[in-house]
């Protein structure tokens, strides 16, 4: 994100492009953002994602309040895009805090918020409310046949060996890096425990579980 900034890259996040046109020899894309215009705006979370779009609302909300459950705002996204929205005049940060009710009849007019430290209760302005708080894995439905972790995401590879489950292959070789506990079944991407989370090595992931499949289907089980 530095380098494309340096030379000259403008990254609109969260925006929707809405169409195309030739102005004068030059491309355009058009950028639907006119939804808050001059609004108060809320954006729910820590992380680099909810830092971005704080920074793209801020150019066209009356103001931006950025509520993050931590109580610093760097524990969980990058210094330098701390740095620039501290800095910055059409955000508010609001730390130690957390959703607990939206208000409004047809829509939203604010949000009640609590200091997870004192219990203060707060109610907030917002016309809008962008959540940036990550997700948990849909895999509830996988827990009887599939060794998880913790946090519910997929074991693969060594982790799957030692999560002690019966069903785990244990032949030379295997599992396989992206094998689970069930001899034969794959997982890839955001699902799988100690994944990246980014789209790149979703993508890498998902070609290299192919070429395992091949393998697995070669070992003749």
């Amino acid at each position: 994100m530095i380098q494309a900034d340096k030379f000259g890259a403008r990254l609109l996040v969260p925006a929707q492009a809405c169409g195309l046109h030739l102005d004068a020899g030059d491309h355009i894309v058009t950028v639907e953002a006119q939804m808050c215009e001059q609004d108060p705006v809320v954006v729910v979370g820590g992380g680099n994602s909810a830092g971005q779009a704080a920074l793209f609302l801020a150019r066209h909300a009356a103001c931006v309040r950025l509520l993050v459950r931590e109580e610093a705002l760097s524990t969980s996204m990058s210094r330098y895009l701390a740095v620039e929205i501290e800095r910055h005049a059409r955000i508010q940060i609001v730390l130690n805090t957390e959703v607990r009710e939206l208000i409004g009849e047809d829509k939203l007019a604010a949000v009640g918020a609590e200091n997870n430290r004192t219990g203060e209760r707060s109610t907030i302005e917002a016309r809008a409310m962008f959540i940036f708080i990550g997700a948990e894995p849909y895999t509830t439905w996988l827990a009887d046949e599939i060794a998880l972790d913790p946090k519910g995401y997929i074991l693969t590879g060594a982790d799957a060996t030692r999560s002690g489950r019966p069903d785990t292959p244990d032949s030379a070789g295997r599992p396989f890096p992206l094998e689970t506990s069930k001899a034969g079944v794959f997982a890839a991407g955001d699902v799988r425990s100690g994944s990246v989370k980014r789209v790149a090595a979703a993508v890498g992931e998902g070609a290299m579980a192919v070429r395992l499949i091949h393998d697995y289907l070669q070992a003749g089980e």
